[in-house]
């Protein structure tokens, strides 16, 4: 038994989370897969990326775990040097390379 739950009840939460997880991919991939989506539909699913990668990463910025939740300069810097260098050199490497360098180098020198 965990945490009060019996090990039947987290089992059959497991499973019932894994066939939802798989219908809803299924519902694009399986259902809409061989159909042609119309242009504009097509032209919005571009922007997902980009839209679902900056909120993964803004509350780890703003709202550091490592800082309980205090907004931390140097994670804010990293993050500025990582978008500064992005928009710049087109080039992901390069950006991750500036943001990871920043972190560690602000780090360091705070102690």
């Amino acid at each position: 038994m965990t945490g009060g739950y019996s090990d039947a009840t987290i089992w059959f939460v497991i499973l019932v989370l894994g066939v939802g997880t798989y219908l809803i991919r299924w519902s694009f991939l399986g259902a809409l897969g061989g159909k042609a989506m119309p242009g504009w539909v097509l032209r919005l699913l571009r922007y997902t990326p980009v839209a679902v990668l900056p909120a993964l990463v803004a509350p780890l910025v703003v709202w550091p775990a490592a800082t309980e939740g205090q907004t931390d300069p140097a994670r804010l810097a990293a993050a500025i040097a990582t978008l500064s260098v992005g928009v710049l050199t087109k080039n992901v490497v390069l950006s991750i390379l500036a943001g990871a360098g920043t972190l560690f180098g602000l780090i360091y020198i705070a102690g």
